[in-house]
């Protein structure tokens, strides 16, 4: 079935909100699982249902639909282009049935607030636990509700009202966001012993044939990297590319190169590995808080949000000149 079918499919069932409630939402419930935990059981775990009840919904949403969304093999379900369209098309209606579920859970429970923060990558690892934590010691009856993804989705989150904050890159793609713009020098991470890594800052002419893990070609730091050696005359040898800054830094760990990263990238790493050396011309990441220009924060939100403002503007370069 074309991709447009499948897409019209998916928003019929998201603009009706009545069918959605009824039992054909548990099937999607069941498929955004899957999709979601990579297995039928666990999908079964997570919505607290056996994993026949799990499959039995999922062969009626392909009957009813007439999409195959996945194969099976050995035992596996690998999902089908037009499952990874759907789930695209769904994941925001599910997540947030959830989180009003969530919601009325809490109001039951007498819970005195609930925070609400998704982030990137690149800080989600070390960073943002530890600053939560920090939030949430003194804050015993608060609950947390916190998601890595990537920076696009982030945003739609939080445009959707899903979450109440969120940590992205820029640039931002929806108009009912307020954003707080800051900037973070990068760096280059070198093996240990590597000869580059005596250099404390490494430019172009330095790094000319060394092999790059980079980004993909449309993050904005690869393309300022590529920019810098197209600027020197020099070409940028690229050996690796991949999708996170915290793969970028394993590749590097087992010497296939070296790669420009995020100053979070590095951090809580007990086997580090890795030399991190400036780079000229410095080569910033912006990244931007952003909240729904079109919710009020929450209490709770509103105390979290200025203190993750002040600690990301004491570690930050400059605030972006726009």
């Amino acid at each position: 079935m074309a991709s447009f079918q499948i897409q019209k499919f998916a928003k019929d069932i998201t603009k009706n909100y009545k069918t959605a409630m009824k039992p054909r939402f548990r099937q999607l419930q069941a498929f955004h699982a899957i999709m979601d935990s990579g297995t039928v059981t666990g999908a079964a775990e997570k919505l607290g249902i056996s994993q026949p009840g799990i499959s039995n919904l999922l062969s009626q949403l392909e009957a009813s639909s007439a999409i195959k969304l996945f194969e099976r093999l050995h035992g596996r379900l690998i999902p089908t282009p037009e499952a990874d369209i759907l789930f695209e098309e769904v994941d925001t209606l599910v997540r947030g049935l959830e989180r009003t579920s969530q919601t009325l859970n809490d109001l039951q429970s007498n819970r005195l607030g609930q925070l609400q923060v998704a982030s990137q990558h690149s800080i989600s690892f070390g960073f943002m636990p530890r600053l939560i934590a920090e939030f949430a010691a003194e804050r015993p009856d608060v609950t947390i509700s916190f998601q890595s993804q990537y920076s696009g989705k982030v945003q739609e989150w939080v445009a959707a009202g899903l979450f109440e904050i969120g940590i992205c890159e820029a640039p931002l793609f929806h108009e009912n966001l307020d954003a707080v713009l800051l900037q973070f020098e990068t760096y280059i991470a070198v093996p240990n012993g590597h000869p580059l890594a005596q250099h404390e800052v490494l430019t172009p002419r330095l790094l000319r044939d060394t092999p790059f893990v980079v980004m993909g070609p449309q993050h904005p730091t690869q393309r300022r990297l590529r920019q810098a050696f197209d600027d020197a005359g020099i070409p940028l040898r690229a050996r690796v590319h991949s999708h996170l800054f915290k793969n970028l830094l394993s590749f590097v760990k087992q010497g296939m190169g070296v790669a420009l990263v995020d100053q979070f990238a590095s951090e809580d790493d007990q086997e580090l590995g890795v030399t991190m050396c400036r780079f000229a011309p410095q080569i910033p990441m912006e990244m931007a808080v952003v909240t729904s220009k079109s919710r009020q924060m929450s209490r709770v939100g509103q105390d979290f949000h200025d203190l993750l403002i002040k600690t990301l503007r004491a570690r930050a370069t400059a605030a972006p000149s726009r």
